[in-house]
């Protein structure tokens, strides 16, 4: 990172969810580094270790719980939507209660913590929503009908945020990684390797990878390092965007 990201966010506070690992953690750590007092949200108490190597402050929280999203602090300047999870079936065996909870998660959680914040945001005259969607926020795939519903949905959310926060100085917009390197991928790779009949390796560069040009996986930090870029003052003129980084998937 240059120079000019360590000083852009001394005296902001920012909220990242889903913070204990993978994407999330690397954002929490990356906002910190840049000089933000960073609030971890996780499900998992293992945001507790990760708050407190970032000099952060950590909160154990199920965000499908309206009253648990409603004790989280409301006073922030960034608030990072990234807390989802993921389940591979066709749509007529995908169990409901699962669908319904990672709606709940992955929409109706980003919506009610942009809800909390915007006021502060609006009195402060300056705000920045990142919400961590993906290249499936813009594409299908087969088998995730749960997780492509909401990141479509949190694509729409965040325009609605960008339009109503624009005179305010509150920007929103999405970033969309392709297959980024963390457990959530990681996780996928064995129901992939039973669904398709194939090994690990071969789930990766012909079932994951198979639409992207570039043929290996993204790391956290290059998806952190773009929140990072939409958190500073430089990106006052961006807003109600989607910011693929899909190695090309998008472009085919």
């Amino acid at each position: 990172m240059s120079g000019a990201y360590h000083s852009d966010l001394a005296g902001k506070s920012a909220l990242v969810t889903g913070a204990a690992s993978g994407i999330g953690l690397v954002c929490a750590e990356a906002l910190a580094r840049a000089g933000a007092k960073v609030h971890l949200v996780d499900i998992d108490d293992a945001v507790e270790k990760a708050a407190a190597d970032v000099n952060g402050i950590a909160h154990v929280a199920d965000l499908t719980d309206a009253q648990a999203v409603e004790a989280l602090p409301a006073e922030i300047d960034i608030l990072v939507n990234n807390a989802g999870f993921q389940h591979i079936a066709p749509i007529h065996e995908f169990p409901p209660e699962t669908f319904t909870r990672i709606q709940a998660l992955m929409v109706t959680a980003p919506f009610l913590l942009i809800r909390r914040v915007l006021p502060w945001m609006y009195e402060r005259g300056r705000g920045r929503v990142v919400n961590m969607s993906s290249v499936h926020g813009l594409r299908a795939s087969p088998f995730k009908s749960a997780y492509v519903t909401a990141k479509h949905a949190l694509e729409g959310l965040s325009k609605v945020t960008a339009l109503e926060g624009a005179e305010h100085g509150v920007t929103s917009n999405c970033v969309n990684p392709g297959y980024v390197r963390t457990p959530l991928v990681t996780g996928q790779l064995q129901a992939q390797a039973e669904e398709h009949g194939l090994d690990r390796d071969a789930v990766i560069e012909q079932v994951l990878l198979r639409r992207s040009a570039i043929k290996r996986l993204i790391e956290p930090e290059d998806v952190a390092a773009c929140v990072l870029w939409l958190s500073g003052d430089h990106a006052a003129h961006v807003t109600g965007t989607s910011i693929p980084l899909d190695g090309g998937w998008t472009a085919a």
